[in-house]
């Protein structure tokens, strides 16, 4: 667990006290919120047929991510210890219904395309389990990392699998034709199978697998 040594201090040993490179490597590596933990994966299988979706699902929960950690960290010594995850709940409904109606403001045909996953980061547990295990124990500077390093292992392993959907599914990403189809006079045949469902489930597992063959086994399991 990370100490409380004030992230904005770099007297004492680098940044958060010398916790921030630590910190930002387990939350975004060695302790991936998808590809490590399994944790909030319906977004990473329902909206991940199209990478420009996963990209801005993946900045949606960082920006959630980042603020709630900081209003936790910053209330934490204030906020009653009975009605703690109320009161995280609520903070979180406010950043996600703020990022949403950014989105329907300046973004709305993405916001049609994303539908109602944006409002369903409210219950992704991600969000939920980093302000209850440390923003609310950590102090803001630390709990800021923190949310970057999750949104950014979120984010990353949503843009592989969106990537590769996307590609093998229509033959192109981001409307820039890669693999030439067949219907113009290319070589490539889509694989319809990669941008539904089944196609989700078979690039999350490959992305846990490998994620975890990098990683290799945790020390009490050698």
């Amino acid at each position: 667990m990370a100490d409380n040594k004030d992230c904005m201090s770099c007297s004492s040993g680098g940044m958060c006290g010398g916790k921030g490179i630590e910190t930002f490597k387990e939350g975004a590596w060695f302790n991936n919120p998808i590809a490590i933990q399994v944790l909030g994966i319906c977004s990473a299988l329902a909206v991940t047929n199209r990478l420009s979706n996963s990209l801005v699902m993946g900045v949606a929960l960082m920006f959630v991510c980042i603020g709630s950690n900081l209003f936790v960290s910053v209330l934490r010594n204030h906020i009653p210890h009975r009605i703690r995850m109320i009161v995280e709940v609520g903070i979180i409904a406010t950043f996600v219904i703020l990022f949403d109606l950014i989105l329907k403001a300046y973004f709305f045909p993405m916001s049609k395309q994303l539908g109602p996953y944006v409002g369903l980061i409210i219950t992704n547990c991600i969000i939920m389990g980093r302000a209850e295990a440390f923003a609310i124990q950590n102090k803001p500077g630390v709990a800021i990392v923190d949310g970057i390093a999750n949104g950014v292992g979120y984010g990353v392993v949503l843009a592989i699998i969106g990537f590769v959907r996307e590609l093998f599914g229509t033959g192109g990403v981001m409307g820039l034709t890669i693999l030439e189809p067949v219907k113009d006079g290319g070589w490539y045949t889509p694989n319809q199978i990669m941008i539904l469902a089944p196609g989700a489930f078979i690039m999350l597992g490959i992305v846990i697998a490998v994620f975890n063959k990098i990683k290799g086994p945790e020390a009490e399991e050698n």
